[in-house]
Formats: C-alpha cells, sequence, structure tokens
C-alpha cells in the first residue's frame, strides 16, 4: 500500500467477536444505571447474589431435600460417631464428613448453576429469521412476494456430513440445537436438557449434569455408609445391654436407620440408572421419548395383528326394501341345525281393526268413498280378503304349505290397498 493511502484504514476499528456462550447470569460491564440481563431475564427463574444464583421457582422440594441431608448427617455425628470413635476407629467421622462436604457442595453447585440457558430471540432477530426463511420459499417456489411467513417447526443442517434436523421453538424464537430441549417449568431452552428435577429445584443439563452425577453418586455412598455404621453402632449397643436398651439409649438411631432405609433404594438406583445413561451416551429426556415410541410401536403392531371379531349377531340392513321383497324388521333367531322353521300358527288378529280404522279416517278427511275388503275384487287366483280376515280364525286347520301362501297374499293385499 502506499504511503499517505492508508488514512481511512487507520481510522477503522475493529473489535474481535467473542465466541463464548453467554449464560443469562453473565454480562458484560455496561454503564451506570443499566438494567443487567438476568434482571430482564424472560423465564421463569429465581436470581440472587446479584445473578450468580439461578433456581427455579418452585424450590420447596430443594428445601426439603436440604433439611433430610444436614439432619440425619447432623444425627449421625452427634449421637452415633462419638461412640464409633471410640469403640471401632476415629477414621469413622472423617470419611463421613468428607462424604457430607462433598453431597453438599455437589448439591448447591447443581442447584445454583446455570443448566446451559439458550439465550431468546430477539424482535429483530425473530423478524429477521422470518425474513430470511420467506425470501428463501419465494426464491425456491420461483415468487418474489417477499411477505412474512411463519418459521417451519424443523429445518435441516449439515453437521459434520451429516443431515440434522433442527426443530423450531415458537416461545424462545430459534431453531434449538441438537438434543435441546425446552422446559415448561423454567420456561427456557436448555441445551442438552436432561431434565427438570425438583430435589434440586433445577433444570438439569449441559452445564451442570456433571455435578448432578456427582451429587447422587455420592449421597449414595454417604446413605450406605450412615445406614452400615447406624447398624454397627445398634448391634454394638445390644450386645453391652440388650437390644430394647440399645435402642432406648440412641433414638435418634432409629430414625437415622429408617431413613436411610427408605431413601437408600431411589438414590442407590438413580445412580444405576444415570451410569446407564452416560455409558449410552443418553439423556433422560432422549430414553423417556425412545421408551414412548417403542410403547406406541408395539400399541400400533398389536392392534393391528388383532383380527376383528364379530361381537354381535343381529345385524339391520338400512337400505329401503325393493319391491316385492319381504324384510324382516326384528333379528332373526337361532334353530338348532337341520330343525325347519315352524310355519306361524296364529294370524295377525287386529289387522281388520286396523284397516278399517285408517280407510275411515282418510274417507272423514278427504270425503270420498273407498272400498272395504268385502267390496273389493278379488284377483284371479287370490281368495278374498275379507273372507280371509273374517274366517281367521279357521286358519289353523290347514296345512302348513296352505297356511303360508295364504298369509302371504293377505299381507300382499293388504299393501295394495293402503296404497290406493
Amino acid at each position: 500500500m502506499p504511503p499517505g493511502g492508508g488514512g481511512p484504514m487507520k481510522a477503522c476499528e475493529y473489535s474481535q467477536i467473542s465466541t463464548r456462550s453467554s449464560s443469562p447470569m453473565e454480562s458484560p460491564r455496561k454503564r451506570k444505571g443499566a438494567r443487567r440481563k438476568w434482571q430482564v431475564f424472560p423465564g421463569r427463574n429465581k436470581f440472587y447474589c446479584d445473578g450468580r444464583v439461578m433456581m427455579a421457582r418452585q424450590t420447596g422440594v430443594f428445601y426439603l431435600t436440604l433439611v433430610l441431608i444436614v439432619v440425619t448427617s447432623g444425627l449421625f455425628f452427634a449421637f452415633d460417631c462419638p461412640y464409633l470413635a471410640a469403640n471401632i476407629t476415629p477414621a469413622i467421622p472423617v470419611v463421613g464428613g468428607i462424604l457430607f462436604f462433598f453431597v453438599m457442595g455437589t448439591l448447591l453447585r447443581t442447584s445454583f448453576s446455570d443448566p446451559g440457558v439458550l439465550p431468546r430471540a430477539t424482535p429483530d432477530e425473530a423478524a429477521d429469521l422470518e425474513r430470511q426463511i420467506g425470501n428463501g420459499e419465494d426464491l425456491a417456489n420461483g415468487s418474489s412476494s417477499g411477505g412474512y411467513r411463519p418459521p417451519p417447526r424443523t429445518k435441516e443442517v449439515l453437521i459434520n456430513g451429516q443431515t440434522v434436523k433442527l426443530k423450531y421453538c415458537f416461545t424462545c424464537k430459534i431453531f434449538r440445537p441438537p438434543r435441546a430441549s425446552h422446559c415448561s417449568l423454567c420456561d427456557n431452552c436448555v441445551e442438552r436438557f436432561d431434565h427438570h428435577c425438583p430435589w434440586v429445584g433445577n433444570c438439569v443439563g449441559k452445564r451442570n449434569y456433571r455435578f448432578f452425577y456427582m451429587f447422587i453418586l455420592s449421597l449414595s455412598f454417604l446413605t450406605i455408609f450412615i445406614f452400615a455404621f447406624v447398624i454397627t453402632h445398634v448391634i454394638l449397643r445390644s450386645h453391652q445391654t440388650g437390644f430394647l436398651n440399645a435402642l432406648k439409649d440412641s433414638p435418634a438411631s432409629v430414625l437415622e436407620a429408617v431413613v436411610c432405609f427408605l431413601s437408600v433404594w431411589s438414590i442407590v438406583g438413580l445412580s444405576g440408572f444415570h451410569t446407564y445413561l452416560i455409558s449410552s451416551n443418553q439423556t433422560t429426556n432422549e430414553d423417556c421419548d425412545q421408551d414412548q415410541c417403542i410403547q406406541s410401536t408395539k400399541f400400533v403392531l398389536q392392534a393391528a395383528a388383532t383380527p376383528l371379531l364379530q361381537t354381535d349377531s343381529n345385524y339391520s340392513s338400512d337400505e329401503p326394501p325393493l319391491p316385492g321383497k319381504t324384510t324382516l324388521s326384528v333379528p332373526c333367531g337361532t334353530l338348532p341345525l337341520g330343525q325347519p322353521t315352524p310355519p306361524t300358527s296364529t294370524p295377525n288378529l287386529t289387522s281388520e281393526a286396523m284397516l278399517a280404522d285408517m280407510l275411515q279416517r282418510r274417507e272423514e278427511q278427504d270425503g270420498h268413498h273407498f272400498l272395504t275388503p268385502e267390496e273389493a275384487p278379488s284377483p284371479p287366483g287370490m281368495l278374498s280378503i275379507g273372507s280371509t280376515l273374517t274366517h281367521s280364525h279357521t286358519m289353523h286347520i290347514f296345512n302348513p304349505a296352505s297356511q303360508d301362501s295364504l298369509h302371504e297374499d293377505s299381507v300382499r293385499g293388504l299393501v295394495k290397498l293402503s296404497s290406493v
């Protein structure tokens, strides 16, 4: 570059862009009076110590965890450790103290740390993202409308040569990184979200998962340690003064044994479960999603393999009856195989009265004269309906074949008269 020509270049100043991920509790130094990030944090968290402590709003169970650990350990150090140190070894209270402080340190670090909250997009960033997505879709469709469109639910990106699908969070207005999820209790997107643990009063994510795992692992050792030496204390005292007297002399040991016995199974089981998750490189959220997917797949396969069973043997048709076709309005009764259907032995005795009443009503309404069954001419080869109805009480003397045909002719005659 020639001398004297670098004036404009020298006037430019460049600042180094920080690539370090920021957390809601961290903010650069600003002028006096400016509000810090944790003071305008949009999530449902609580902050203490000028933003250095971050916890969820529901902290009641966390205080219960704290009380159980402190009270149980305090009773152990106050009532059991003096006797065990004098009769067995002074190393017992030392080891117990180390485990207790390690448990408390990891618990507080898990509860007060940022679990990996992803910053939300500002309104300008969200509008710019929607504009980019809208322009990209317009270019792909060959149009140039330039309008704003809501972002899609997923977006595929290429990471290390593999296509990864990112999900869009409509609350935070960002595409979440892989393995991130939105916590509904804290209302934040957490990077590598594991679960929301009420016992520690915080979410468990990328930045505090190692402290959470060390907490449950060390708590398992502390619980087993206290339970084992409390039982040892009671046994040694029972050899000297008897079992009942030993319980009366150290009632705190009974309370410690009960608390440890009830909690050791869940704590040890939780430690084993998270050891399995670490070995398989999974999170609790991913493992639960996988189990739900497997259960739903099993249900679909079982439903597809189950044949449709016919539970109702009565079938009815909603189709209109065809002319000259006899339909059944009630289900047919089942008969043993090979047994013929018995003919109807008694005709409908109310048919004549119903027909006469219907003709009388129509004659009164229209003022026309209708033929009675006696006056109606009989078709060739057909018996008179009037004689059939009049002498219906003698139908039982016919044979079954003639009785069925006579009943069918009567029904057809009634249908013809009613259609006149």
